[in-house]
């Protein structure tokens, strides 16, 4: 296909935060190859905020899951949406649907064939059933260990774009980067040395401990004289649908109370990417939350317990991880933390010929 060629093409991503920023190099990739195309993605309602205003992006369709319907909406009103979806997935007659996803994905193809495209791109494994279905298909094999970003990558190869992916791509919601910068205002934060952690991690493995957080936290405020934005999933830990990390950070915050910190729990993606899109630097665990400050080119501490670190590290920024041998981020000590950031920075100025990522 010919890069004047206008096509009409839908990306499908439906599953994690992280898994959708990994994706966004593809849809960037196809903003450039085919500037003419109707690029449309498709979403989960929860993580719809990840491709908000991105400029290579035409129209977001987003379902909801029954897990994210709103307080007071039935899982039936939940259904009845999903069917009008398709309804206008379909009334657009996609020239390609991809499905943006490593491994075959039945999921994935049985969602692409009730949208009815011309042509349906995924990654096809021998034996499996259904497969014929995908009639642009990329045999799934993995001759090396490759970063999500470049194995989802390589499903553009049918339509001409090959090479290494480019950086994640993410962009802020205004009325959100606006909340964040009149609350970091308020406490009098300075924007050149703020450093965002974020403490919360859905894997138990990955879990760092608060009194080690707080430890972190004023060791870099000595160090480099640095202020900090904390970050967490909001809720009782007690909550077993929805369990979150207030009590955790309260105990952070009542040690280091002498410490420039600005408390941002984050009750939406918009906050938590307007939040971590002021910050300098990040330390974090893997998820998310990584992946987002990642996309927002923030330099990286992340600590990975139970994770496969070549496939999920910081994708295209500087970053120093850290694994220990357990598996297990409560491992990891002060110590190592705080000499990592410091790797950090010296990486940081290296890539920014100096001065401009200095901290101190």
């Amino acid at each position: 296909m010919s890069k004047t060629a206008a096509p009409s093409i839908l990306v499908i991503r439906r599953d994690n935060i992280g898994d959708l920023v990994c994706t966004t190099p593809l849809i960037h990739a196809l903003r450039e190859r085919f500037p003419k195309a109707r690029l449309s993605v498709l979403v989960n309602s929860y993580n719809r905020p990840v491709v908000e205003n991105n400029p290579d992006i035409d129209v977001i369709y987003a379902y909801m899951k029954a897990k994210h319907r709103e307080p007071g909406q039935s899982v039936l009103g939940v259904i009845w949406g999903r069917v009008q979806l398709m309804r206008e997935l379909r009334r657009q007659r996609f020239d390609y649907a991809i499905i943006a996803g490593a491994h075959f994905l039945p999921r994935g193809l049985r969602l692409a064939r009730a949208i009815k495209p011309k042509h349906i791109v995924g990654f096809t494994e021998p034996g499996k059933r259904g497969i014929e279905h995908i009639d642009t298909g990329v045999t799934y094999t993995q001759p090396q260990p490759l970063h999500e970003a470049e194995d989802v990558f390589r499903l553009l190869a049918p339509l001409g774009i090959d090479g290494e992916p480019p950086a994640l791509r993410l962009f802020p919601a205004a009325a959100a980067v606006a909340s964040a910068q009149s609350a970091l205002r308020e406490k009098h934060l300075a924007l050149d040395k703020l450093i965002g952690v974020h403490i919360s991690a859905r894997k138990p493995l990955n879990r760092w401990p608060a009194e080690n957080f707080a430890d972190l936290i004023r060791r870099l405020h000595q160090a480099h004289g640095a202020d900090f934005m904390l970050f967490w999933s909001p809720g009782s830990a007690a909550n077993p649908r929805h369990p979150g990390d207030d009590e955790k950070a309260q105990q952070i915050m009542d040690a280091v109370k002498d410490i420039p910190v600005l408390a941002y729990p984050t009750d939406s993606l918009d906050q938590l990417i307007a939040g971590l899109a002021q910050c300098r630097a990040v330390v974090c665990s893997d998820g998310g939350a990584m992946h987002i400050a990642a996309a927002l080119g923030k330099p990286i501490l992340c600590f990975f317990g139970k994770s496969d670190k070549t496939r999920w590290y910081p994708w295209k920024v500087p970053h120093v991880l850290l694994q220990p041998p357990s598996l297990n981020v409560a491992d990891i000590g002060v110590d190592d933390a705080s000499r990592a950031f410091d790797q950090l920075l010296a990486r940081s100025v290296r890539k920014n010929s100096g001065a401009e990522a200095k901290m101190d």
